[in-house]
C-alpha cells in the first residue's frame, strides 16, 4: 500500500469536473482537517443526539446517545492518531502526517454511525424484517423481465434491503444524500471516504471469516463512489484502509467501556459488580490478565480513597467507576497502538482476518466487557421493551409510506405532481425533500422498484427516536 495514495486529500467533484477549480475555503486547513467540519456541522450528525446508543429514549442527560457515543470515538481516534504521528521510529512520525493522520481518524470516528436508524441495531434489523415480510411488494420488480440484470445483481439489490447494513447508509449520507450544492453530497477526500468503509465490498459477497467482509459496506447504488475511491487509494474489495481497523478498534473501547458506565449510571449494575465480574468472570473460575489486573488495582485504589473521603454510596459508585473508564481506555489504547504497529505489514497486505483488539493485549479485557454490558445492559427487560416497540413503529410507519410511494409513480416520467389518494400526497411530501431530489433526479440510472425501496429506507434510517414516535402517531390518525 502507498501511503501518500491512503491518505489521498482529492475529491470525487475535483475528479469529475476537471475544469472546475477546487473549492478553497480559505483559512490554513488541510483538505482531511477540512473533512471533519464538513461532517461536524451537517444535520445528519445533530440528528444523533436523538437516536440510541444503547438504551432507547433515555431521560438521563448523563446517558450517551449516538451522538456522545460518536464524538467519543472520534476523540479516541484521534489520540491514537496523534501518538502514532508522534512516534519515534515509525513513518507516522513526519510533518506529513502529524496534522492529517489524527484530523482523518478523528473525522471517520464522528462519521461511523451516521446512517444508523432510529432505536439501535434494532433499527437496522426491523428495516431488513419488513422487506423479508413484503419481498412480494417490494421486489416485484426483479421479476420483470424487461430488467437486463445479472442474477448476481439481482440477489445484490435484495439483499441490499433485507440486510439492510448503517454501515453502507452511512456511505449513501456521506456522498449521496446530505446535499451541499450538487450530487457529490459532503465531496469528502478519498481517503477519508476509504477509511470510513470498515467493509469494503457489497451484499452479496459477505464472508463471516474475514472482519473486512463480515458485513457490507456500500449498496449498489454507491458503486460508482466506491470505484472512485478504489481509484484514488489503490484499494479494492475485501482490502481495508489501514485506518479503518483504528477508527473499529476506538468504536470497540468506546462501546466496551462506555456502555458498561452507563449501565453504573442507570443502577442497572454497581462499580462493585463490574470489577467481581472482571476478576472472576461469570462463572466464578479466575479469568484476569495482567491487563484487567493493572485496571482493577488502579480504579480499586481510588474506590479505597473515594470511600474514606466519606462520599455517599452513589457518589462513590459514579467516581469509582469514572475512574474505571479512564484507567481501562488509557490501557486499550496503549495496546491498540501497539498493536496496530506490530501488524501493520499483515494490515497492508490485507493478510489480518481479525480485528485489533482482539490481536492486542487487551483483548480479553474488551472480551469480558462486552459480556458484562451485553449480561446487564443489552438485556435489561427496559432496554427489549423499548426495542421492541421500534420496531413496531418502524414497520408502522414503512407500510404506510410504501403505496404513498408506489402510488407516485415514476417521477422521471411523469412530473404532473403525485396522482394517489390525499393521504399518499401527504406522507409522500412528508418525506424528506433531500431524499425526494435524489429519488426523482433524472441521472439515478436504476430501476425504478430499486429506487422506491431506497426511498423508503432513506426516510426511516434519517428519523430520530423521538422524530419516529410522533411521525408513526401523525401518519396513523390522518390515514382514513
Amino acid at each position: 500500500m502507498d501511503w501518500k495514495k491512503l491518505m489521498s486529500a482529492t475529491r470525487r467533484k475535483d475528479m469529475h469536473k476537471e475544469n472546475e477549480k477546487p473549492l478553497n475555503a480559505g483559512g490554513d486547513r488541510t483538505e482531511i482537517e477540512r473533512d471533519y467540519d464538513r461532517v461536524l456541522f451537517s444535520t445528519p450528525v445533530r440528528r444523533l443526539a436523538d437516536k440510541t446508543q444503547v438504551f432507547p429514549l433515555e431521560k438521563n442527560d448523563s446517558v450517551r446517545t449516538r451522538l456522545t457515543h460518536s464524538h467519543e470515538v472520534s476523540n479516541i481516534a484521534r489520540s491514537i492518531g496523534v501518538a502514532l504521528a508522534h512516534r519515534d521510529g515509525t513513518e507516522f512520525n513526519s510533518v506529513d502526517f502529524q496534522r492529517d493522520l489524527p484530523a482523518i481518524l478523528a473525522t471517520v470516528g464522528l462519521a461511523h454511525d451516521i446512517g444508523n436508524p432510529p432505536f439501535g441495531h434494532q433499527g437496522e434489523y426491523a428495516i431488513g424484517d419488513w422487506f423479508k415480510r413484503n419481498e412480494e411488494i417490494a421486489f416485484e420488480f426483479l421479476n420483470d423481465e424487461g430488467l437486463d440484470l445479472s442474477p448476481n445483481i439481482k440477489r445484490r439489490m435484495r439483499l441490499d434491503f433485507e440486510k439492510f447494513e448503517g454501515n453502507a447508509q452511512a456511505l449513501r449520507v456521506l456522498t449521496k444524500l446530505q446535499i451541499m450544492n450538487d450530487n457529490f453530497g459532503l465531496n469528502l477526500t478519498c481517503g477519508a471516504l476509504a477509511a470510513l468503509m470498515k467493509y469494503p465490498g457489497t451484499s452479496e459477497q459477505q464472508d463471516k471469516s474475514n472482519i473486512a467482509t463480515k458485513k457490507f459496506g456500500c449498496f449498489h447504488s454507491e458503486l460508482d463512489v466506491v470505484a472512485d475511491v478504489w481509484k484514488e487509494t489503490g484499494l479494492k474489495e475485501g482490502l481495508r484502509h489501514p485506518l479503518t481497523f483504528l477508527m473499529e478498534a476506538s468504536d470497540d473501547i468506546a462501546y466496551s467501556v462506555l456502555d458498561v458506565e452507563d449501565a453504573v449510571k442507570k443502577g442497572l449494575v454497581s462499580y462493585r459488580d463490574l470489577i467481581s465480574y472482571l476478576e472472576a468472570g461469570a462463572d466464578g473460575e479466575p479469568e484476569a490478565d495482567a491487563v484487567i489486573k493493572d485496571v482493577c488495582e488502579r480504579a480499586d485504589a481510588q474506590h479505597k480513597k473515594h470511600k474514606d473521603a466519606k462520599l455517599s454510596p452513589n457518589e462513590v459508585n459514579d467516581l469509582s467507576t469514572q475512574m474505571f473508564r479512564v484507567f481501562a481506555i488509557g490501557n486499550m489504547v496503549s495496546a491498540v497502538i501497539e498493536a496496530f504497529l506490530e501488524r501493520q505489514s499483515d494490515i497492508e497486505q490485507g493478510a489480518l482476518k481479525d480485528d485489533l483488539i482482539a490481536v492486542s493485549s487487551a483483548a480479553l479485557l474488551c472480551k469480558k466487557l462486552k459480556g458484562f454490558a451485553f449480561e446487564n445492559a443489552y438485556k435489561h427487560r427496559s432496554v427489549l421493551e423499548l426495542e421492541l416497540e421500534g420496531h413496531k413503529v418502524i414497520h408502522s410507519i414503512m407500510d404506510m409510506l410504501w403505496p404513498a410511494i408506489v402510488s407516485r409513480g415514476d417521477p422521471r416520467k411523469e412530473t404532473k405532481g403525485h396522482p394517489g389518494t390525499p393521504f399518499e400526497k401527504y406522507a409522500y411530501g412528508r418525506i424528506s425533500e433531500n431524499y425526494r431530489r435524489v429519488f426523482e433526479s433524472p441521472n439515478e440510472d436504476l430501476p425504478l422498484g430499486y429506487r422506491r425501496c431506497q426511498l423508503l429506507a432513506d426516510m426511516i434510517s434519517g428519523m430520530t427516536d423521538g422524530f419516529a414516535l410522533s411521525f408513526e402517531r401523525e401518519l396513523r390518525e390522518l390515514r382514513c
